[in-house]
């Protein structure tokens, strides 16, 4: 039949397109449900090893353990955390990738009890990389666009101690 193996060959191309955008989704749920539990190991093995961190009061951090650092001493102090990503969109171009979406993130000191609890949210804006074991973070943009609540462990406000 004629165009056949065109038509297979685009067939091809979109899968791997939707294949690659549902494995970079996982990838960063998987990651962040981590976070929540506070398995660190397992949410910087989502990182590639010199990636990079700029959120805003902390500015910019490098490598995989600066990292997992920072943000292992700032949400340690919380007793229960909730990190959701919102609207989140991704495009692939080869083994590169880019996307975009919100975060929302919750953190209470006292679970279940009467506590106010401190949240924050702004945009994501991420850079992957695809090798030889799969998809890894190499880049995440994060600004705070708003906050609610106290952050009494003083843990978002300025750069980790």
């Amino acid at each position: 039949m004629p165009g056949t193996c065109a038509a297979h060959d685009d067939l091809a191309r979109r899968l791997r397109a939707l294949e690659d955008r549902e494995a970079l989704r996982a990838l960063m749920i998987r990651g962040w449900r981590a976070l929540d539990r506070k398995d660190w190991q397992s949410w910087i093995e989502c990182w590639d090893e010199d990636a990079v961190l700029e959120f805003g009061p902390w500015g910019t951090l490098e490598g995989r353990a600066a990292v997992r650092a920072a943000v292992e001493e700032a949400e340690a102090a919380y007793a229960s955390l909730q990190h959701h990503i919102l609207n989140m969109h991704v495009e692939v171009a080869g083994d590169r990738a880019t996307g975009i979406g919100y975060m929302w993130f919750v953190a209470v000191t006292h679970p279940g009890g009467a506590s106010t609890p401190y949240s924050m949210g702004g945009p994501y804006d991420w850079e992957f990389r695809r090798g030889p074991d799969g998809w890894l973070l190499t880049r995440q943009r994060l600004a705070v666009w708003w906050s609610d609540g106290e952050d009494t462990q003083e843990a978002f406000s300025a750069g980790p101690a």
